[in-house]
């Protein structure tokens, strides 16, 4: 849910490693100066299109790329009157996998640092057409690495930045308490916590 605190995973500027984080989703820029500035705004994802020339995203995809784990997503359909019938997404292996995602660090008028995130968009493939003309980026684990990479800042990644494969996943109706924030248990999906039981990282 926006504005909560969710992990993500980026790559350590001291020692290149992966490290875990949590961070805030809906990104608050370094240049804000309050945060009344961006209330109203949407910064919980940023389009690929625009991603490389955009003043909010463009030194966060240059230097501060991230991961953001998940198992499953929601959908709902952009049709329609509500309460509309909500979808969920996930892999046909049942793996967990990663959205693409970039972050920043908005210190705040008493020295608080705000680490925060946005997901990255496309345009939506066959099986996600369906539902919504947008997806989240979700990236092959092989390009991991290269995503993470705060060394280049030159040739950017933009190519990864392209429809996830619609017969790698697969689509289901989820159940409707989806549809109200209160609602958190493990019947809405039922895949979360089978991967939490196995362990499984998309790492």
């Amino acid at each position: 849910m926006p504005t909560t605190h969710q992990p993500i995973i980026r790559q350590s500027r001291e020692t290149g490693e992966r490290e875990l984080i949590l961070g805030r989703w809906g990104l608050v820029p370094f240049f804000t100066k309050d945060l009344k500035e961006i209330k109203g705004l949407s910064t919980i994802n940023a389009r690929a299109e625009t991603i490389a020339t955009s003043r909010t995203w463009r030194e966060p995809m240059k230097k501060r790329r991230c991961l953001i784990p998940v198992n499953a997503f929601y959908e709902w359909p952009k049709e329609g009157k509500p309460p509309k019938q909500p979808y969920a997404f996930e892999l046909t292996t049942g793996s967990l996998f990663a959205f693409a995602g970039i972050w920043d660090g908005w210190k705040d008028g008493e020295g608080h640092w705000l680490q925060s995130y946005a997901i990255v968009t496309t345009e939506a493939n066959e099986l996600m057409s369906q539902i919504h003309p947008r997806m989240p980026v979700i990236l092959h684990s092989k390009d991991y690495d290269r995503w993470l990479d705060r060394e280049e800042t030159e040739r950017l990644p933009l190519d990864l930045l392209r429809p996830f494969e619609s017969e790698a996943m697969e689509m289901r109706e989820a159940n409707p308490k989806v549809n109200n924030v209160r609602n958190n248990g493990p019947e809405l999906l039922e895949q979360a916590e089978r991967a939490a039981e196995s362990g499984q990282l998309p790492l």
